[in-house]
C-alpha cells in the first residue's frame, strides 16, 4: 500500500478542526477535487500534483473548480460540488 503524506497549512495544528469523518477509497480509485485559487501558475502546480498522484495511487476521477479571484472565498455551490464529487480536495497558491 502506498503511503500518502498529508500537509495541512493550518497552524497551530491543535487549533485545527478534528477529522471526524473517514471516507473509504472506492474500488475504482480516489476521486480528487481541485480548487484553483486563480493565482498565476496555480493551475500548473495543481496539474503537476495530479500527475504525481496518478503515479502513486489509483485515481478514478479529477473534478476541478476555480475561484473567481484569489482574494475571494469559493462560492457555496462550488464547495458543495467538491464535497459531493471528491474524496479529498487539494487547493494551491502559486505565482
Amino acid at each position: 500500500m502506498t503511503k500518502i503524506l498529508y500537509v495541512s497549512p493550518e497552524a497551530p495544528v491543535a487549533d485545527a478542526a478534528p477529522d471526524t469523518e473517514r471516507r473509504a477509497m472506492s474500488a475504482g480509485g480516489l476521486r480528487i477535487g481541485i480548487l484553483d485559487n486563480s493565482k498565476g501558475n496555480a493551475d500548473h502546480l495543481l496539474s503537476f500534483l495530479i500527475e504525481g498522484l496518478r503515479a502513486q495511487v489509483p485515481i478514478a476521477s479529477v473534478v476541478s473548480r476555480r475561484k473567481p479571484a484569489s482574494s475571494r472565498p469559493a462560492e457555496n455551490n462550488v464547495l458543495d460540488d467538491l464535497v459531493k464529487e471528491a474524496d479529498c480536495v487539494v487547493s494551491a497558491m502559486a505565482d
